[in-house]
């Protein structure tokens, strides 16, 4: 029989069982920052790797284009390497070789409008008019690149003024010829105007040969001394000292 004064006692019921909560650290994770950006992120880099897809095909659009132009100029350069035969030389069928200037010349700018490039240079295809004997052509382009100070406008210079030389030397009638040569003489005065700048003893000793050829032999000697004193290269100290040597003998040297 129960204690009556336990009857008096509240039952005593178990307690509910609570698992245990995960406490986490620092705030919210990566994961729940990133969630409600997901969208802009995935657009994000959907638009990134349509950029970097779009710069490297372009750059592989240029090397490629790189490529094929190199290898047009290869192809001219080509064709310009082979050397000329000396005079009375008979062909050798183990070396190719060009009969003359002009066969050389022709056969580059045949290649040139082959390959359709002018990546040689305007300089370069105008000296091949001018041993073509195309002198008004070789004019035209040199015309086309005559300003500026790079070295290849200093070439255009001096073979323009050298295509007018060749062509007053074929003049017949003397004011032609005369304008002609003033007219190369000009464009060897502005050919390389700055003392110490590249082929500048050229440019003088080209100023020297075509007073010359006007008459003016004390302006000659006066600019073949100077480009003497300059000491330029052996082939061209040979050159001045032949049109000294002339000048000094009463020739045109």
């Amino acid at each position: 029989m129960a204690d009556p004064e336990d009857t008096d006692k509240p039952e005593v019921l178990p307690k509910k069982f609570v698992p245990p909560q995960p406490v986490q650290l620092g705030g919210e994770s990566l994961l729940d920052r990133i969630l409600p950006h997901i969208k802009k992120i995935a657009i994000a880099t959907i638009i990134l790797a349509v950029v970097i897809s779009a710069f490297f095909g372009f750059k592989a659009c240029q090397r490629n284009k790189q490529a094929k132009g190199t290898e047009k100029v290869a192809a001219v350069l080509d064709v310009a390497q082979k050397p000329v035969l000396p005079p009375g030389m008979p062909p050798d069928p183990k070396i190719p070789a060009f009969a003359s200037d002009k066969e050389k010349a022709e056969k580059v700018l045949e290649e040139m409008a082959k390959q359709d490039t002018e990546a040689t240079g305007p300089a370069f295809r105008a000296s091949m008019l001018i041993d073509a004997g195309k002198l008004d052509e070789a004019i035209s382009v040199y015309r086309t690149c005559d300003s500026g100070t790079d070295i290849e406008n200093v070439l255009c210079r001096e073979g323009l003024g050298i295509a007018l030389e060749t062509k007053a030397v074929g003049e017949k009638d003397s004011a032609a010829r005369q304008k002609l040569l003033e007219e190369s003489l000009d464009a060897f005065l502005r050919m390389q105007p700055t003392e110490d700048g590249p082929r500048r003893a050229y440019a003088l000793y080209h100023q020297g040969r075509i007073n010359l050829l006007l008459g003016k032999r004390a302006e000659a000697k006066t600019l073949l001394e100077k480009v003497k004193g300059m000491s330029p290269p052996k082939e061209l100290a040979d050159l001045v000292d032949r049109r000294l040597a002339g000048i000094g003998s009463g020739g045109a040297g």
